[in-house]
């Protein structure tokens, strides 16, 4: 497990769509997930609970997301946790304009690995940034919903927003 910088903070902040877990350290943003996904790493866990003005700040804007006031976020966010290929992944994700989808066969192909389309879906399945890198954008190649850590219901809703405001 890589080094992590001190101190870590964490917070707690119930979206529309469920329970969120935000971390950060200094700088960067670290982490979004839905508190009952899996996958949520050991070391977010023990992050310091409290206020931090980057948590604030991501709060605020995921407030303005929910809201349909905001369509992009800006933060700083680490990526640095993954493996190059899943970097590559999550950076593709960011590419995906707000109302529209990909599939996982256009991501894979985005970053050069036209074959790597399970692998891909396994890259996003790790990503460590959920709503703000949208992982929920990506679709099956037939338009169908298929895999989300957080669920499809909430794949779904996030979608709906997304369309309802496009």
């Amino acid at each position: 497990m890589p080094t992590l910088p001190c101190p870590l903070m964490s917070t707690r902040w119930h979206s529309p769509v469920g329970e969120l877990l935000l971390a950060c350290d200094a700088e960067t943003l670290r982490g979004v997930w839905f508190v009952d996904q899996p996958g949520i790493p050991p070391w977010a866990g023990h992050a310091a609970s409290g206020d931090h003005p980057l948590l604030e700040r991501a709060i605020a804007q995921l407030t303005a997301y929910f809201a349909g006031e905001r369509r992009g976020f800006d933060l700083p966010l680490n990526l640095r946790t993954g493996t190059p290929f899943q970097q590559a992944v999550w950076q593709a994700l960011q590419a995906i304009p707000w109302g529209h989808t990909a599939t996982y066969r256009s991501v894979a192909t985005a970053i050069g690995r036209p074959s790597a389309v399970r692998a891909v879906g396994g890259a996003i399945g790790r990503n460590p940034i959920g709503i703000i890198v949208p992982c929920h954008r990506v679709v099956g190649s037939d338009g169908g919903l298929t895999g989300y850590t957080g669920g499809l219901e909430r794949k779904r809703a996030l979608l709906s927003l997304e369309a309802a405001r496009h």
